[in-house]
């Protein structure tokens, strides 16, 4: 809360996390204005999808990630001018759109009850590919694992077997599982982490 009682502002917020230039009598942030505007936007075709990825799990429906995400552009664009840590944008964008989406919910329980529950939306293009893509890599990188890593991890978690059913179906003691199944998933993101 401020002095006067307020809920700290967006532009507050940045303040304190170093990423605005603290607002004096018309001085005017460290990075000009077209830096910033140049950051807002390079921002914006890193961040948007993700972005609206986040807002996914705190709002319903796409649309209103999206209009999430676009009021959290909205708001950092407003302040642009005053950005003096371009590294701690991204971060401070994150935080914008997950407070927006608290503040959307908690608007959104007072007439939750009056209106029909939503209609789940069907994945875009972009989303169907980009999971079928993540699968892809996934899928291969299991396929490149050894044989007992390879069982043991699909046994385990694509049939979500238990330790001791994945030891039974694989004639191994539960601790060998656990030990293939440590070794895999270590394997495996490293294997993951390399692709990107």
């Amino acid at each position: 809360m401020s002095p006067n009682g307020s809920a700290h502002s967006s532009v507050e917020v940045m303040e304190s996390m170093g990423v605005l230039a603290r607002s004096t009598a018309g001085v005017v942030g460290t990075a000009p204005a077209l830096e910033a505007d140049a950051l807002v936007v390079t921002l914006f075709t890193a961040e948007s999808a993700r972005l609206v990825s986040l807002a996914r799990f705190f709002v319903d429906d796409r649309t209103a990630a999206e209009d999430l995400v676009q009021e959290a552009f909205i708001r950092l664009a407003r302040s642009s001018h005053r950005i003096r840590d371009p590294e701690r944008a991204a971060a401070y964008l994150r935080s914008i759109v997950i407070n927006l989406a608290r503040d959307h919910n908690r608007r959104g329980l007072v007439s939750l009850r009056h209106r029909p529950p939503a209609v789940p939306d069907e994945p875009s293009a972009e989303e169907m590919a980009t999971a079928l893509e993540g699968r892809r890599e996934v899928v291969e990188a299991i396929r490149a694992l050894p044989r007992r890593q390879r069982d043991c991890v699909v046994l385990r978690y694509y049939l979500e077997l238990g330790i001791d059913q994945v030891a039974e179906t694989l004639d191994l003691s539960p601790n060998s599982v656990k030990t293939h199944l440590r070794r895999g998933l270590r394997t495996l993101g490293a294997r993951l982490e390399e692709q990107r």
